[in-house]
C-alpha cells in the first residue's frame, strides 16, 4: 500500500483534455514524478501528449512518450458516444457507420491496446495498476438506449475480467468503475439544462476517492470492477 507522502514515478491519464479525465489527472498531478495527459486537444495539466488514440499512430505516440520510464499507473479515463446520445433526438436507426465505428474504436479497442503497449512499462513498477472508465450502461439491464456506447461498455468490462486472468501472476491490477453521471461542470451544466438536480450526478470528489482508494491498494488485491450509482440517479 502506498504511504501518503509516496510519489508516483509515472501516471498516464488517458482522456485528460476534459471532465472526467481532466479532473483525475487534475487530482494526481502533484501526487506525481511525471503525469502523461494524453488526448486529441489540449490538456491543461501534467506533460500534454498530443495523439488520438483510437489510431494506431496514437497508441504509439503515447508509447514513445514513456520512454524508459516505470509505469505505475494506466487510467484510461476516454471516452465518447452516438450523436444526440442521452437524448430524445437519439435513435438507433439514424447512427451513422462512422458513429458506430467511431464509440467502438474509442471506449473498447483503444483501451485494449493500451494495455498491450505500455504492458513492459507497467511491468518494472512495484505497484502497478491500471484503471478504466465504463458506465452503469455497461451493466446488466440497465435501461440505456444507446447501443454502440452500451456495447463497448459492456466489452470493456470482459476485457478487465480476462486482463484480470492474463495478469495474474504478475500482480497487475486490473479495475473497470462503472458510474452514473458524474458531476463535471458539463454534466451539471446538462442537469441544470434538463430541469434535473445535482443529487441525479455523484460528486467528483467521490469519484476521486475511489480512484485513489485502488491506486493505494497493495499488489496482493485487486477490485475487477466497481458500480457508482448517483442515488438519485436513473437506473440506479
Amino acid at each position: 500500500m502506498r504511504s501518503p507522502n509516496q510519489m508516483f514515478n509515472t501516471v498516464l491519464v488517458a482522456g485528460a483534455s476534459r471532465g472526467i479525465g481532466l479532473a483525475v489527472a487534475s487530482h494526481l498531478a502533484p501526487q506525481c514524478r511525471r503525469l502523461l495527459a494524453v488526448s486529441r486537444t489540449a490538456a491543461p495539466v501534467g506533460e500534454w501528449i498530443q495523439a488520438d488514440l483510437a489510431s494506431l499512430d496514437g497508441v504509439e505516440i503515447a508509447m514513445n512518450a514513456i520512454g524508459k520510464d516505470v509505469l505505475d499507473a494506466l487510467l484510461y479515463m476516454g471516452g465518447t458516444w452516438e450523436t444526440n446520445a442521452f437524448t430524445n433526438q437519439y435513435r438507433f436507426e439514424d447512427c451513422s457507420d462512422e458513429d458506430i465505428m467511431r464509440v467502438i474504436a474509442v471506449n473498447l479497442i483503444a483501451p485494449i491496446r493500451m494495455v498491450k503497449a505500455l504492458l513492459p512499462a507497467l511491468q518494472h513498477s512495484n505497484n502497478p495498476k491500471i484503471i478504466f472508465m465504463g458506465a452503469l450502461s455497461g451493466r446488466d439491464n440497465f435501461p440505456a438506449r444507446e447501443v454502440a456506447n452500451s456495447a463497448s461498455k459492456f466489452g470493456l468490462r470482459g476485457a478487465v475480467h480476462a486482463l484480470r486472468e492474463e495478469l495474474r501472476p504478475q500482480q497487475i491490477g486490473v479495475t473497470v468503475i462503472n458510474p452514473g453521471n458524474v458531476g463535471t461542470p458539463e454534466v451539471l451544466a446538462d442537469l441544470a439544462a434538463g430541469g434535473l438536480s445535482g443529487g441525479s450526478a455523484i460528486p467528483l470528489s467521490d469519484l476521486l476517492t475511489i480512484i485513489d482508494c485502488v491506486l493505494a491498494l497493495s499488489r496482493a488485491t485487486c477490485v475487477k470492477e466497481i458500480d457508482l450509482p448517483a442515488m438519485l440517479g436513473h437506473g440506479a
